[in-house]
């Protein structure tokens, strides 16, 4: 098994399956959605092990009343080690394409 990683930085963007996928999206609440404890503990549990810079992971965070918001968490980086465990801190922030073009 590879060595656990210290830190992994995620991004996300909301499903773009309807066309402008940050319209109508209240960021602020998926961001304290992805950042509460409850939600990193099942991403390191349904993502644990090998991780990849460039991995992209399908989710979905409850918007409250019943609402999901479909959310695509990509990789962005990763620090001490190349796999997510019990101990790595994840650290997640939004991301629209003019941040992240080459």
């Amino acid at each position: 098994m590879a060595p656990v990683a210290d830190r992994i930085v995620l991004s996300f963007a909301p499903s773009a399956a309807d066309g402008d996928p940050w319209s109508g999206v209240d960021t602020a609440w998926i961001v304290d959605e992805l950042r509460g404890d409850t939600y990193q503990q099942y991403l390191r549990r349904a993502h644990g092990g090998p991780v990849a810079v460039g991995e992209e992971w399908a989710e979905f965070v409850s918007c409250g009343c019943a609402t999901p918001q479909d959310v695509v968490l990509r990789v962005e980086r990763i620090e001490g080690g190349m796999a997510l465990g019990d101990a790595t801190t994840l650290a997640i922030h939004p991301r629209n394409d003019a941040e992240t073009a080459p």
